[in-house]
């Protein structure tokens, strides 16, 4: 059997290292051919020196620059790429067959966008370029007849409900159901949560993720942006996208029929369990995660997403209802503001203000082409900007 060769954009985040996990597992089935990381030069030097890949890629030059340094001296062959187009290049290289696309936030955008157009088999954990790039991603997708697969868990567990072929989709789902464990604030009095510190937010009670997401996780615009990534996987209507609190994360999300059969993908909540399932679709190989035992898991639940607790969830309803882009202005803003807070420099609870108030201010323009994208990202930002230093 050949080896599939890998590219990992974001290897040294959460996605990426349990991709490097998953891998290590089935060394006949995969090569490490290209990793990347924004900054963390020791965590990427010691990825190059056991996976020994063809390039590595930080699009700082500074970091590049370190890491090649230390890669010489250790005597490793992997060649240091740097810039932004050098994401794009290695995603789109001839000697790449799969591209793992978990680049956290607008950055994810052009590589995943490269490697559809290069036709690879694209596994997207990065829902922000979808996001982001709306029409724009999924044209590149089809017109480089790119595989496209899904790693969030949710839209994973999404796909693994639905049929191999995907003309039938339309036929046979009434809506789906994408869960949400409700993050570490779900009993919170929402009154209290202008105190809410970056590591409070941070500390999710099911999954072991990077700072952003576990931040988005606590307001919920972690699964605003899923719903809009949702509309463009799975060609849905707004409304045919719902969401419920389910704080044990055993059913991953369902589809719903049009008889009203519901079909739902349950499991432990391991992101190995997703990424596996990209990696070897349509086969399934051993991912590492736990089984789930049946017995021992306590009772699943389901509660209303409280849109008093969590605001900003409803906001993907009303962006993807709006001006075409206005998905690149909410997810702009939402980027900066959770970085303010991060940075204590805003208060939780005055994320969704922001996020909001761009969404009315921000006029998108023109969304056809990464370049017109990428402008609005960036007019959005300064405004968000200004909105968050007004409010902090």
């Amino acid at each position: 059997m050949n080896r599939q060769r890998v590219c990992v954009l974001g290897s040294t985040g959460s996605i990426g290292v349990n991709t490097l996990d998953v891998i290590e597992r089935h060394p006949e089935r995969y090569e490490v051919v290209a990793l990347s990381a924004m900054s963390r030069v020791d965590e990427l030097l010691g990825q190059c020196l056991k996976w020994t890949p063809r390039y590595a890629v930080m699009p700082v030059q500074t970091a590049a620059a370190e890491l090649r340094a230390r890669l010489r001296e250790a005597g490793s062959p992997t060649e240091v790429l740097d810039g932004a187009d050098a994401l794009a290049a290695v995603a789109a290289h001839p000697d790449v067959d799969t591209v793992m696309a978990a680049i956290v936030g607008a950055a994810g955008l052009a590589p995943a966008i490269a490697a559809a157009r290069a036709g690879k088999r694209l596994l997207l954990a990065n829902k922000e370029a979808i996001v982001v790039g709306g029409a724009l991603f999924m044209r590149a997708v089809e017109e480089g007849g790119a595989t496209l697969l899904p790693i969030d868990s949710e839209h994973s567990a999404i796909f693994q409900c639905l049929p191999e072929d995907r003309r039938v989709w339309a036929e046979r789902i009434d809506h789906i159901v994408l869960t949400a464990s409700g993050g570490p604030f779900r009993s919170r009095d929402p009154q209290t949560l202008a105190d809410v510190t970056p590591e409070q937010a941070c500390a999710h009670p099911n999954w072991v993720m990077g700072r952003k997401i576990s931040v988005d996780s606590a307001t919920m615009m972690n699964k605003a942006l899923e719903v809009i990534e949702a509309r463009w996987l799975f060609n849905l209507a707004p409304e045919q996208i719902r969401v419920l609190i389910h704080p044990q994360s055993i059913i991953h999300s369902m589809v719903v029929c049009r008889d009203q059969s519901v079909l739902a993908q349950l499991g432990t909540p391991d992101m190995r369990v997703p990424i596996a399932y990209g990696l070897s679709f349509p086969e399934r190989i051993t991912s590492g995660a736990s089984r789930l035992d049946l017995l021992t898991t306590p009772s699943l639940s389901f509660e209303e997403a409280d849109a008093v607790r969590f605001p900003g969830l409803h906001l993907s309803w009303q962006a993807l209802r709006a001006a075409e882009g206005s998905t690149t202005v909410l997810n702009a803003a939402n980027e900066v503001a959770v970085e303010e807070f991060l940075n204590r420099r805003l208060r939780f609870d005055r994320i969704h203000a922001v996020n909001a108030q761009c969404l009315e201010d921000v006029q998108p323009g023109d969304c056809s082409s990464i370049e017109g994208l990428l402008a609005l990202d960036a007019r959005t930002r300064v405004h968000a900007l200004e909105l968050a230093r007004r409010l902090s």
